[in-house]
């Protein structure tokens, strides 16, 4: 499978902020602004998962982690009383399935966390500053989208110490060999 890009990730950014607010839009005239938040904040976060769960090249554990999400998002509607509060809950679910699909290492998924923090503050901002449900989704799964670029850095750290490792070995190898051949050659002609 191949890997998302970031400019797939501005794509799907479009679609959850015109998704988003088309939905909250046509119901928040209907019920509280509270309850179509949480329906709209499910709903994107359920997509955006279900997104990230098919662009990765890990097969194992999908309907797994699907539950557990499922589960626990049940338990946070029940028991997380603010729609902030649920907010930072979903983006950390988003973090930690990225984590476990997307990062083979510690370093990119602490990135990826960053990342996260990062989006959070600019959907915030976009909030703040212009009132509009559209943007601050926009805003938050634009930032979402660099998560693309945390695997990238790591391996390529990752793989240059593996080559220098491999290229130690490989001079270590041939500077043994060398001296063995030395030690053959100069016992041979000395005797």
């Amino acid at each position: 499978m191949k890997r998302p890009t970031f400019f797939e990730g501005v794509w799907v950014a479009m679609l959850a902020s015109i998704a988003g607010g088309v939905v909250f839009t046509t119901l928040a005239s209907f019920f509280s602004a509270g309850a179509v938040l949480r329906v709209v904040i499910t709903g994107i976060a359920l997509c955006y998962v279900l997104y990230l769960l098919s662009r990765s090249s890990e097969r194992s554990g999908r309907i797994a982690v699907l539950t557990l999400w499922i589960i626990a998002v049940a338990a946070a509607w029940l028991f997380t009383p603010s729609v902030p509060l649920y907010v930072v809950f979903h983006a950390g679910m988003i973090w930690i399935i990225r984590s476990l699909y997307f990062h083979s290492s510690a370093t990119g998924s602490l990135a990826d966390l960053g990342i996260s923090g990062l989006s959070m503050a600019a959907a915030l901002w976009a909030g703040l500053q212009t009132q509009s449900l559209f943007l601050s989704i926009w805003c938050f799964f634009l930032t979402q989208a660099l998560f693309v670029a945390v695997p990238a850095a790591v391996n390529t750290q990752r793989s240059r110490s593996m080559g220098q490792e491999i290229g130690e070995d490989r001079f270590e190898n041939a500077h043994r060999a060398a001296e063995a051949a030395l030690r053959k050659f100069s016992s041979i002609h000395s005797s």
